[in-house]
């Protein structure tokens, strides 16, 4: 499986102008970021009319959430959802901006971001939908690999260790390979995300790890693995993980990275053109600092004309969506 990296001496263009349907939920959440830890309120957009997204009550729930919309027209991009109530308010000009950001999608898009500070969450687009991962699972396989030496009452070897270096770092495929096979391959990943808190993600198989599908909601809830201390992850393991992340090579660091407001952040990103279509997977996932705020971001996108399209379209919406929560 051919994962190649993205140039970096990029012009920035429009993305095309096909919908991405989908969804908002802005979950007012305690102070500690946890899932579910206090009132929620939900943005719903409605994407089969020209109406901006509203604001509605919503109960309580499990973490970051997706709205379900009113039936849209098919499109081979994304699928469709139930209809959902009626919008009642305006959500403000961050929300819409969002929006206006995932409608720009020439395949499908998802973001999910949270506030570790506030609390605040929001899920936005691809509902149903399951996205690729391509190379972002490989910070699934080194939180896999380090809950099971903790299970083992071990640490990482110095082997295992050069090949999480370059497997977080460089993005190497080999290394992630050794370390996919290290891990169990499909069945091992399968069973660490279930103690993760993963519903909506599943490994490749036959060892092609980039193939495993997931979701934005489901790579924030891995993020919160890494960056906080409601984790089955030692702080030991966490400040391992997050060290690498910090430490992505020059090249690497696109994506979520752009929203934040001073250039600090941690990330990983995955991107690979399909054989069956040509069409890039363009994701990324991270920590950002953005005005005072820490935020774990979420980008997941398919169905991109070019890599650089999709590049374009994951940071505009990641900026969006922390404008969105943090309201700076």
């Amino acid at each position: 499986m051919a994962i190649r990296s993205v140039p970096r001496a990029r012009v920035l263009v429009p993305v095309g102008l096909l919908v991405a349907a989908g969804a908002v939920a802005a979950a007012l959440q305690g102070p500690s970021g946890g899932v579910g830890s206090g009132p929620q309120m939900s943005v719903v957009a409605d994407t089969t009319s020209t109406a901006p997204p509203a604001v509605t009550p919503a109960a309580p729930g499990n973490g970051p959430a997706v709205t379900p919309t009113a039936p849209a027209a098919p499109t081979t991009a994304q699928p469709t959802t139930a209809a959902a109530a009626a919008p009642t308010a305006s959500p403000g000009d961050a929300v819409a901006a969002l929006h206006s950001a995932v409608d720009r999608a020439e395949g499908a898009v998802s973001v999910a971001v949270t506030d570790l500070g506030t609390g605040q969450s929001l899920s936005y687009g691809g509902p149903g939908h399951g996205f690729a991962t391509a190379s972002i699972v490989k910070l699934d396989i080194l939180a896999t690999l380090l809950l099971r030496t903790q299970d083992a009452g071990a640490a990482p070897t110095a082997a295992q260790r050069d090949l999480a270096t370059t497997m977080i770092e460089n993005s190497d495929n080999d290394s992630a390979t050794g370390l996919w096979e290290e891990i169990g391959a499909d069945p091992g990943l399968d069973a660490a995300n279930a103690r993760f808190g993963l519903t909506a993600t599943e490994a490749g198989q036959d060892g092609y790890w980039g193939l495993t599908t997931t979701t934005a909601d489901d790579q924030l809830r891995l993020l919160r693995q890494v960056f906080t201390g409601d984790s089955l992850l030692s702080a030991t393991s966490r400040d391992y993980i997050r060290e690498l992340l910090d430490q992505v090579e020059e090249d690497q660091r696109w994506g979520v990275g752009a929203a934040a407001s001073d250039g600090g952040f941690a990330v990983k990103n995955g991107w690979l053109p399909r054989d069956s279509d040509g069409l890039w997977v363009i994701n990324s996932i991270g920590r950002v600092e953005r005005d005072g705020h820490e935020l774990l971001i979420a980008v997941v996108s398919d169905g991109n004309t070019t890599d650089t399209d999709g590049v374009d379209l994951v940071e505009s919406v990641a900026r969006a969506a922390a404008e969105a929560v943090t309201g700076s």
